[in-house]
């Protein structure tokens, strides 16, 4: 059995999506919580040793470190065969997912957040209002790479869902609301087993 270690933050989405790839996949790992806001030379020296660029999330695979939340989800995927790791066909359905996340829903999402706990005017509340622009084409796309199955790898959650999963958790934070599809697809999400809230995924201590 592998030893995991995963660093991370309850308040970044990217570690998130990785906790929940673990815990859906069954995969025990040891969670170590990583002040995020806190100045980079001042985080854990084996965490700074491990990345060179001092960010989360970022998992240690007996040893050997995996950076990138989208490259570290693929990894977990393909090396356990499970989460659409189990065929061709599912690894393809996930790097689709991981690249439209990270490039859209991934992208707006986290830049609403921010503004609206530093806001200001001017310039950047028409960066935000072209962000919400953004947000209104995400929502109808999300429900066409949705479908009709309740997760976005069919019957079961893939790496896809928890991508994706990451920054949809905190609409409310964003200042956007759901769609019908969304909600529902957010309270079938909440409803898994492995699902925590990001508080829980990263304890104290």
């Amino acid at each position: 059995m592998s030893e995991l270690v995963l660093y991370g933050h309850p308040e970044s989405g990217h570690a998130c999506k990785v906790a929940l790839a673990l815990g859906l996949a069954g995969l025990a790992h040891r969670p170590v919580r990583i002040d995020i806001w806190a100045e980079p030379q001042t985080r854990p020296a084996a965490f700074l040793a491990a990345s060179p660029l001092a960010e989360v999330p970022l998992l240690v695979i007996d040893g050997t470190p995996h950076m990138q939340s989208g490259a570290i989800l693929i990894e977990i995927a393909v090396r356990h065969r499970r989460l659409g790791g189990e065929s061709a066909a599912g690894i393809r359905r996930g790097r689709e997912l991981l690249m439209w996340e990270a490039n859209r829903i991934g992208m707006c999402l986290p830049q609403l957040i921010e503004a609206r706990r530093v806001p200001e005017e001017g310039p950047l509340q028409r960066a935000v209002d072209w962000l919400r622009l953004r947000y209104e084409t995400d929502c109808g796309r999300f429900a066409l790479l949705l479908g009709d199955g309740p997760f976005f790898h069919g019957e079961m959650p893939g790496i896809g869902d928890c991508a994706i999963w990451g920054y949809v958790q905190w609409l409310e934070q964003a200042g956007v609301e759901p769609t019908p599809v969304m909600a529902d697809w957010i309270a079938r999400m909440r409803g898994l087993p492995a699902m925590k809230a990001p508080e829980a995924f990263f304890p104290e201590g």
